[in-house]
């Protein structure tokens, strides 16, 4: 190879072939990202190496972390109007184009991350090779960033592989594998990583033939057709995500739909879409959203400690989960329960879990190996990381942890998943309390990304730091809270659900109670989470909170535990349950209350206690706090935090709306002294 152009973000060689290699390589970051100046610089490549005419041009990535990660997000905040977002985004589509349009061919080899404009930028080329491996991953994931792909991806996605394929693999922004990939013809070869430069030669000079669209491919993308397809899809679309709060996949179909076919009007409607929904409520606070993933992201991966061996206490639901994640996440893990009867079922789920995620048999025998059960409990002593995951009952916490501190060895780390119990009261059992720190998971733990990392009094720095970094570790975003009962995310949901028993036990039929909340964007209504977590579970914590926070368990729940009605896993709660689906009532009463009234008492209740627990410092700050709510408690993200979504309405309207509900339905509603934290607008 003999170097040829060196710029400050990317690097060109050509080999004695005379094809030219150009190298991708983002100045002071793990990972390729396309900033505005990333692009301006890819031009100036672009037209160098046309200029020296060589037989060919590869384009890959020096990364270790894979080909490009996508746009930089961080200047997404920095666009004020449609005007800016539509000049940005037609010099990347003229980049692309002019990429497209390069008189020889061109191959993108793709290894690692291979995401939004980096895709984008792949497809622009000739042809695709991608690294044959789990690292390898392909996708068009900015619907979740509120927008769609916007220099050419829609345009070029939809002419290489059809309508139907195209709109599936942007509106879901699902990740494909490199053989999955070449399944669907979004790349032409996939090649282990010794060969990967040699397959991409090979596709300069033997390319093959360009891929043919079959019948039903046609057919689907025509005049006639695409109306009737269209509806189909965005009904479908619609029954996931409301339109109302998720635009961009409906502007997707609208570009497919009205000009498929006219690609140069497409690319230009393609960018004109982009920079509306850009600059709109919801991409922007999606975009905090992703920013505030990061940083909790990143506070885990500060720490040099990692965890070799776990231990985890109670392989019920919950601790069950936990040691299997782990254990998929490459961590030794032993699991401990009184007797093999209440450790088999968790090992079972185990091995279900990782034929689910890994699917190759090798893999799955390797998690397996990691998964150990231990009735006698030997692994608390090898392990860097115990975590308990038994009953919620003090006194049965208390005898568990002065066992467990005798046995640990030095450097070794407790931890409790605790729900609902301060860690002081805990740590009274323990000689070294500032060795106990609370790792508080959500579930179900394979798809709730948060995890709290609390911090009890005497909570050591060292101890969060491990809670920390095995957050990280296993995949998760950690989020440091502060001790108190309910630590954030249950101190904020609780109020929340017990005000929705409130309304139903008063006459409002379930259906508008749950109905008002997922209206504005909770992801399930208050009754059927009680209903999904368990109401006996309801209960136990409900008392908690009557005893430390004064609040008051309502006597309908109460009579539905005594009664046996446990929810879902009894099949039976607020809500009736058939092979685990809930089953639709026939006909309700008349609700006593409308609809605004309801989605205000819920609404308002979240948001004061969101106030309560920033005056109180629960977490670092509100930024913090919007996080935890948005990846614990599933807040609409398209608001982009509860304090994020006040400040937008207003925090004086807020107020107010809060002072009326106090008059009319007593003291809970009084509006907490730490409304005067919340910045923004007051009015």
């Amino acid at each position: 190879m003999v170097p040829t152009k060196k710029y400050k973000n990317m690097f060109v060689e050509r080999d004695e072939k005379n094809v030219s290699w150009l190298y991708l390589d983002k100045e002071g970051s793990s990972a390729n990202v396309l900033s505005k100046e990333v692009l301006e610089e890819l031009d100036l490549c672009l037209e160098f190496v046309e200029n020296t005419e060589p037989a060919g041009l590869v384009i890959l990535s020096a990364k270790k972390s894979g080909f490009v990660a996508g746009a930089d997000v961080n200047e997404f905040v920095a666009i004020k109007d449609e005007v800016s977002a539509l000049s940005l985004i037609r010099r990347g589509q003229a980049v692309f184009n002019r990429l497209e349009k390069l008189p020889f061919p061109t191959v993108a080899a793709v290894h690692g991350f291979c995401l939004g404009g980096g895709l984008e930028l792949a497809l622009a080329c000739s042809h695709r090779v991608a690294r044959d491996d789990e690292a390898t991953q392909l996708g068009l994931p900015e619907v979740r960033l509120g927008i769609h792909p916007g220099f050419g991806g829609c345009v070029r996605c939809v002419r290489l592989l059809g309508g139907l394929v195209a709109l599936d693999l942007i509106l879901t922004g699902r990740s494909l594998k490199a053989g999955a990939a070449m399944k669907i013809g979004l790349v032409d070869m996939t090649a282990p990583e010794r060969h990967l430069k040699d397959a991409a030669l090979a596709l300069l000079t033997d390319p093959p033939r360009p891929r043919k669209k079959g019948v039903m491919e046609l057919v689907v993308d025509s005049a006639l057709a695409r109306p009737f397809v269209g509806g189909l899809i965005r009904k479908k679309t619609a029954s996931k995500a409301n339109p109302a709060h998720y635009p961009a996949p409906f502007a997707v179909v609208d570009l497919w739909q009205k000009y498929c076919g006219r690609w140069d009007r497409m690319m230009h409607e393609e960018a004109k879409s982009v920079a509306r929904l850009i600059t709109g409520r919801t991409a922007k606070n999606l975009v905090r959203a992703f920013q505030l993933q990061e940083r909790m992201r990143s506070q885990g991966k500060k720490s040099a400690q990692k965890i070799s061996n776990l231990h985890v206490v109670g392989a019920g639901a919950m601790g069950g989960d936990i040691a299997a994640w782990s254990a998929l996440r490459g961590i030794f893990t032993t699991i401990q329960d009184r007797e093999p009867k209440f450790v088999s079922p968790a090992i079972k789920r185990g091995h279900d879990l990782f034929s689910k995620r890994l699917r190759e048999k090798r893999l799955v025998q390797a998690a397996m190996d990691r998964l150990i059960p231990d009735v006698k409990g030997d692994g608390a002593g090898k392990a860097d990381l115990v975590i308990e995951a038994v009953f919620e009952d003090i006194e049965v916490k208390r005898t568990l942890f002065r066992d467990l501190e005798g046995r640990i060895k030095p450097g070794a780390t407790l931890a409790t998943n605790t729900s609902s119990i301060p860690l002081e009261e805990i740590a009274e059992a323990l000689s070294r309390p500032e060795n106990l720190v609370g790792i508080h998971f959500f579930n179900p733990v394979p798809l709730m990304q948060l995890v709290e990392v609390v911090k009890g009094a005497a909570t050591s720095r060292e101890a969060m730091e491990k809670g920390f970094a095995y957050a990280a570790q296993i995949g998760k975003l950690p989020l440091a809270v502060k001790s108190n009962p309910g630590f954030l995310v249950n101190r904020i949901l609780v109020p929340y659900l017990l005000e929705g028993i409130l309304m139903e036990s008063e006459g409002v039929p379930k259906t508008v109670v749950d109905k008002a909340a997922t209206n504005f964007g909770m992801p399930m209504g208050p009754l059927f989470l009680a209903d999904t977590v368990g109401l006996d579970i309801c209960v136990h914590v409900g008392r908690i909170f009557s005893e430390r926070l004064g609040m008051s368990v309502p006597e309908r729940l109460e009579s539905l535990v005594n009664a046996g009605n446990l929810g879902k896993k009894s099949g039976r709660g607020f809500y009736e349950y058939r092979d685990g689906k809930r089953v639709s009532p026939a006909s309700e009463p008349k609700s006593p209350l409308d609809m605004t009234t309801v989605r205000d008492r819920l609404v308002m209740r979240f948001l004061n206690e969101c106030a309560a627990c920033l005056r109180e410092g629960i977490t670092e700050d509100a930024d913090m706090l919007d996080a935890g709510m948005i990846f614990g408690a599933g807040f609409a993200p398209f608001y982009g935090g509860p304090l994020k979504y006040a400040s937008d309405e207003g925090v004086s309207g807020i107020v107010e709306t809060l002072g009326e509900l106090e008059k009319k339905y007593g003291a809970r509603f009084k509006p907490d002294a730490g409304w005067k934290l919340v910045s923004g607008p007051r009015g």
